[in-house]
């Protein structure tokens, strides 16, 4: 029963291969996969047009791929990064038209027609932004770098030197009209995020040297000259060097400040924290929501008094203002769904005053769609998963106290729940730790929602170290990793057992990245779970820090480099306390995964094998730790799901 899988290799180890198909799940996963996605949902600034990314499907699989509207329905080609330009009445985007591999700037006017093409770069593009007067756009440009998306992608195989090239994203001016290019930051800093001043004359940024995919944890805020002519084109001012983290520097409509968000973050993108402002000359940084019991997400200056914001609240989403002058915050919607983007990928967007806005909704019982309007009062805008319907059951939030702190999560039914029986349940625990669970339509990548249409529980915790009850709850797992989050798990799965028919004999565990570490140390800290599937997992925090490609992540939460303090990290890895395990662990991973690499897991399963306790491990060729191959993504579901079948059926 002791099994090494690469699947997909000429070569395999002994091996079963692939699990024996149940059609049910076959049929399940075929509609998910069959879920059209949205991204760069963009409201134009005078709150009067739309525009959006779709996915597109070829032979009935995601392709990869994204067409552009602008609403109601004008289709303008393939691509994404989508910008309004200051007038509404252009968009720039990214798009990859000619099929030559390389993404390059395109606008094309709001009524939809010609596409002008304005750049012929090589290497990693992203980012579009105009300027305020509509006649340049900036881009972020890695030049001849030969991929890009950050530590999720997969990492290309590396032979011969190590760590010589050096790819940094600069920030780079485009002539709307003509599009002569010109880098302008320094070459040896990458830039991470960026916005224009009011008047077109400087950026704020937030940059560090590179490589760009590991050294964000060490950003600091900058103002960059962007004055097309004269010597002081470039350079750069540093105006803060924060405590933790920094996301989103948005310039106050009169330029007098930069607002940006701060706090404990594990992951470029999945943004949570306060909000701060320091003047744009430089000066003393104030955290405008200090104590506050809430994750803040995104920021958008209305006024140069008045911030619009979303936020974590729980496993929830609100959007809110906050006037900077006072403190004070105005509740405008909540809702039990994401408006966070899920990391990376905007699906928030509001116009210039913050009066009309739109996002991509979807929660367990609907799918994602486009809506827009007024907030608080959208209307639907697309139509493109009209006909599909929740094959799991329905949801409740589940609220609990652990060391006198609140905390959350979400418990989604069996879809045949019958409360006279006996079900079991899957423990999903969310990657990050900075991170949240909140109701969603399940996806493809590694989600246990599924399980639910097949009779089981299926609880979302959210333990300390997660977003939505404040910096401090974020802060709960510092140089503590699987000890109070753990016991905020088991706590919430006690909650659990006394409000539902969950049969305590037949519960499992799972996760993916910190999920699949978390499955790893709960394993070894308790045999309450009958089964277990670990993804992109940590075995070894001391071995992980040397084998990853993001190890600046590393000190904010354990407080030294492992060479600095081994002990920290020896208290916390699986593989300290191995002898422990009893439970059956599937392990599964990307054979190119920077941020988990393959020999954590290799690590593990090596040790269970030892030890004769049931495992199995499988690694996907050419994927990094977000799949992207459809048919990888469908084998790791069917294999869970037939995981747990077999030992808690």
């Amino acid at each position: 029963m002791l099994r090494l899988i690469l699947v997909g290799a000429v070569i395999c180890a002994v091996g079963m291969g692939q699990p024996k198909a149940d059609s049910r799940v076959g049929a399940m996963l075929s509609e998910l996969v069959s879920t059209h996605a949205f991204s760069d949902v963009a409201v134009s600034p005078d709150g009067k047009k739309l525009a959006w990314a779709e996915e597109v499907f070829e032979n009935g699989k995601d392709s990869g791929k994204a067409e552009i509207f602008i609403g109601p329905r004008v289709k303008v080609g393939e691509g994404g990064g989508i910008a309004w330009a200051p007038d509404s009445t252009r968009i720039a985007f990214l798009s990859d038209r000619e099929k030559t591999g390389q993404k390059q700037l395109y606008t094309v006017a709001a009524t939809g027609g010609r596409v002008k093409k304005l750049t012929s770069v090589t290497g990693f593009v992203t980012d579009p932004r105009w300027s305020p007067d509509g006649t340049r756009i900036a881009i972020l440009f890695a030049e001849n770098a030969p991929g890009g998306g950050g530590p999720l992608e997969a990492e290309p195989a590396e032979t011969g030197v190590i760590g010589g090239e050096n790819y940094n994203q600069r920030l780079t001016i485009v002539e709307a009209n003509s599009g002569a290019t010109k880098q302008v930051s320094p070459a040896d800093l990458n830039i991470h995020e960026y916005d224009w001043s009011p008047d077109g004359r400087m950026f704020a940024a937030s940059a560090a040297p590179g490589p760009a995919d590991n050294n964000w944890w060490v950003a600091k805020l900058y103002t960059l000259a962007a004055d097309t002519g004269g010597a002081e084109l470039g350079k750069m001012t540093e105006i803060y060097k924060p405590e933790t983290q920094i996301a989103m520097p948005r310039f106050s409509p009169d330029g007098s400040t930069v607002g940006f968000i701060e706090g404990l973050m594990s992951d470029e993108g999945f943004t949570g924290g306060d909000v701060f402002t320091v003047p744009s000359k430089g000066g003393k940084a104030v955290n405008k929501t200090p104590g506050r019991k809430t994750s803040v997400s995104s920021i958008q200056w209305i006024t140069p008094g008045k911030i619009l914001m979303t936020e974590f609240v729980g496993g929830s989403s609100v959007i809110g203002t906050l006037d900077v002058s006072t403190g004070e915050s105005e509740r405008l919607w909540r809702g039990d769904e994401n408006l966070h983007g899920g990391g990376n990928f905007g699906n928030f967007s509001a116009s210039k005053d913050g009066k009309t806005a739109a996002a991509i909704r979807s929660d367990w019982q609907h799918p994602p769609e486009v809506w827009a309007g007024a907030i608080g009062d959208w209307k639907k805008v697309t139509a493109a998963n009209n006909a599909l319907h929740p094959k799991w059951g329905q949801v409740k939030d589940i609220q609990w106290s652990t060391d006198g702190s609140a905390v959350q999560g979400w418990l989604l039914y069996p879809s045949d729940y019958d409360a006279s029986k006996r079900y079991p349940m899957i423990v999903s625990i969310h990657g990050g730790p900075a991170n949240s669970n909140y109701p969603h339509w399940p996806g493809a990548n590694f989600d246990l929602s599924v399980l639910s249409a097949f009779g089981y529980f299926v609880f979302f915790p959210n333990p300390r170290g997660s977003y939505g009850q404040g910096e401090a709850f974020t802060r709960g797992n510092v140089k503590d990793f699987g000890y109070g989050d753990l016991k905020d798990v088991m706590a919430g799965v006690d909650a659990v057992l006394a409000q539902v028919p969950v049969d305590a004999n037949r519960m499992g565990v799972a996760g993916w990245s910190y999920g699949g570490y978390m499955t790893m140390w709960t394993v070894t800290q308790t045999n309450r779970f009958k089964a277990a599937v670990a993804g992109a997992g940590i075995a070894n925090w001391l071995s992980y820090y040397g084998q990853n490609s993001i190890d600046q992540w590393m000190i904010p939460y354990f407080g030294a480099s492992v060479y600095d303090d081994p002990a920290v990290y020896a208290k916390s890895s699986p593989i300290t306390f191995i002898k422990n395990v009893k439970t059956p662990t599937l392990v599964v991973v990307g054979e190119r995964d920077g941020e988990c690499p393959t020999p954590q897991s290799y690590e593990f399963w090596h040790a269970l094998r030892t030890l004769a306790v049931p495992t199995e491990l499988v690694v996907y060729p050419g994927e990094g730790h977000m799949f992207r191959n459809a048919d990888h993504k469908r084998d790791v579901i069917e294999r869970t799901i037939a995981w747990f079948e077999r030992y808690l059926r």
